[in-house]
């Protein structure tokens, strides 16, 4: 996926912005998108994508079952989560040595979601040290100061 949507939803006109949204993942988004929008065959997104055609095929069929509920329940949309990577621009904090992406290129970076430094650089590429063992994902982690902070994936 090239970048989440510039918007987090839809709140209907007229009403029903009190309702539960209707939770549309990132790559339910990127689905409509290629195929409704860039007029692209299933096959060819699935391509894009990176899924098989029948995978794809699933993620349109519940895009648009999201999309219709949303529709004739007259409930908002919100767009979030799923299993997607995002081609944004990586940044390194020279503090705690943390490396995280951007998807919001409209906005600056300031300083690091970690530790709050303001060391703050956009990196061309990331490097990775193959002989490095696995980090948990379920928390950051700094290794200068060991400060820990919970995570929650496709967060900065």
């Amino acid at each position: 996926m090239v970048n989440p949507p510039q918007f987090a939803g839809f709140h209907p006109v007229g009403g029903g912005s009190e309702q539960q949204p209707v939770l549309i993942p990132y790559e339910e988004y990127e689905a409509i998108r290629l195929c409704d929008y860039d007029l692209l065959g299933q096959a060819e997104a699935s391509v894009i994508m990176g899924v098989s055609r029948p995978t794809f095929t699933r993620i349109y069929e519940s895009a648009r079952r999201n999309v219709a509920e949303a529709f004739v329940l007259c409930r908002p949309i919100v767009f979030e989560g799923g299993k997607v990577y995002f081609d944004s621009d990586w940044f390194h904090c020279s503090d705690c040595r943390c490396w995280f992406n951007h998807p919001l290129k409209a906005e600056a970076v300031a300083e690091c979601p970690l530790c709050g430094g303001s060391k703050v650089e956009v990196c061309d590429v990331i490097p990775i040290d193959k002989e490095e063992e696995q980090v948990s994902y379920e928390y950051c982690y700094c290794e200068k100061c060991g400060f820990e902070k919970p995570h929650r994936h496709g967060q900065p």
